[in-house]
């Protein structure tokens, strides 16, 4: 393969590893915030360790190609997860909307391992593909989870909105 495929794989693996830094801060803040949802806050804190992971993994492909991951899209990463968590904390619904764009969130993160699985299979790259592979599988599951979960979280906050006594944003 040329060069410049090679060069664009490090692109989309430094992209990769600035989009699970900033999902980490998203999680992190979410995870904080989390005071009547304790399920949902749990599975969030097990995501939070997956995606710590998945950023080690990613540098580890990026070393392996004698790259380094981008400190400018990690802070640009960072920065925006900050956004949201500021954006997010101030919303009446927080926990409904949180899971709304977790949700979505996984999704774009699915679709980049996606192409990134594919990339590295077409440049023979195994160690990387099978990396992603595997982080692929990490953020299908929590789509899952959210997927199944949502429902719920909807029908709890609902409930505890309807409620005098009970505080329902997070």
């Amino acid at each position: 393969m040329s060069t410049s495929s090679v060069s664009q794989l490090h692109v989309w693996l430094k992209d990769a590893h600035a989009m699970e830094e900033q999902a980490e801060q998203m999680l992190t803040a979410q995870a904080k915030r989390l005071e009547h949802y304790p399920k949902l806050k749990e599975r969030i804190n097990q995501h939070i360790e997956e995606t710590k992971s998945q950023a080690d993994r990613l540098e580890g492909c990026l070393k392996s190609m004698d790259e380094s991951p981008s400190t400018m899209k990690d802070v640009s990463g960072k920065f925006a997860a900050i956004g949201q968590a500021i954006g997010g904390s101030m919303a009446s619904d927080e926990v409904v909307k949180g899971g709304i764009a977790s949700y979505a969130f996984e999704h774009f993160e699915i679709a980049n391992y996606r192409a990134l699985i594919a990339a590295a299979d077409e440049l023979g790259e195994n160690q990387i593909r099978e990396v992603c592979k595997g982080i692929l599988e990490e953020e299908v599951n929590m789509a899952k989870w959210l997927e199944d979960n949502l429902d719920d979280i909807t029908k709890a906050f609902l409930s505890r909105a309807e409620s005098e006594a009970l505080e329902g944003k997070r």
